[in-house]
């Protein structure tokens, strides 16, 4: 396992009258090489829990495991190294940028971590082709950009760090349904060729099922259920329970399904149902 909480415990404003209990005790862990869900309502404890997971933020109580080693029990240089395992984007990355071009942006983190001017240079350009930014656009303001091109520039900041840990805390949060597939396109395509470890934060169930390995329900700052998309989907009854829902196109199928269709029932993604019904009228 690249990450696992144990026990992880979080709470705010402690001693306080303000104070709240945002983490209660998770347990969980991320295998190495996954594409990871997060999902859960807002306040359910999502972006508290991934802000542990490169200590921004420390435990009440209860580790936090980076590839094998207890994160807050590091000394500073030790905790330093085992951060710079961990990309960390937050929703709207774009308002980080602050550079005079795009290029000198990117490499702001790898220069950071004392890397060779050549290294760099070879990192951004790398950055940029994963995010599917054009060559040109290196030498442009930020600010010249559009804003899916401004969200992918501060997302290839943190990807030329070349983090074994990518954490994205809602990346398309605000983007039209183009820029939206756009992006999260770019991600899955730079996991199957880097093969790090990815953890995506979303509201948006059809696009974590259709990227997924491993789905990790929150409620309440605690780990409800987890599992393989089939197996977190099927449990629409919970889902609903606690403020969340089922893929859309899932809903379809299981509609098809009662009158008559001969469709399989564990199809979350529009393009598996496409090819399950193509089937069905080929038969």
């Amino acid at each position: 396992m690249i990450l696992a909480a144990e026990n992880l415990t979080h709470i705010y404003q402690r001693g306080t009258v303000f104070e709240k209990k945002a983490l209660d005790g998770i347990t969980m862990s991320v295998p190495k090489g996954a594409f990871a869900g997060v999902i859960g309502h807002t306040g359910s404890g999502k972006s508290t829990l991934i802000q542990h997971f490169n200590a921004l933020l420390e435990p009440t109580s209860g580790k936090v495991w980076l590839d094998g080693e207890d994160l807050f029990a590091a000394d500073k240089k030790k905790r330093k190294r085992l951060r710079e395992k961990v990309g960390l984007v937050f929703q709207y990355p774009e308002h980080q940028l602050f550079e005079t071009t795009v290029q000198k942006d990117i490499a702001f983190g790898p220069q950071n971590m004392g890397l060779s001017s050549d290294e760099v240079s070879r990192r951004v350009a790398e950055a940029l082709e994963w995010v599917g930014l054009p060559k040109e656009a290196a030498q442009l303001s930020p600010f010249e950009l559009s804003g899916g091109q401004k969200r992918r520039a501060a997302i290839a900041g943190v990807l030329a760090m070349k983090p074994e840990v990518l954490i994205l805390d809602e990346p398309t949060a605000g983007l039209d349904p183009r820029g939206k597939n756009e992006i999260l396109g770019q991600i899955k395509k730079m996991h199957e060729s880097a093969g790090n470890t990815v953890i995506l934060v979303s509201h948006g169930m059809d696009d974590v099922a259709r990227l997924a390995d491993i789905i990790f329900v929150m409620n309440n700052g605690r780990i409800e259920f987890s599992g393989s998309p089939a197996e977190v989907f099927r449990e629409a009854d919970k889902l609903a329970k606690i403020g969340l829902a089922v893929p859309q196109v899932y809903l379809l199928l299981r509609e098809l399904i009662k009158r008559g269709a001969d469709l399989p029932q564990n199809i979350f993604t529009a393009e598996a149902a496409a090819q399950a019904i193509k089937k069905l009228y080929e038969h």
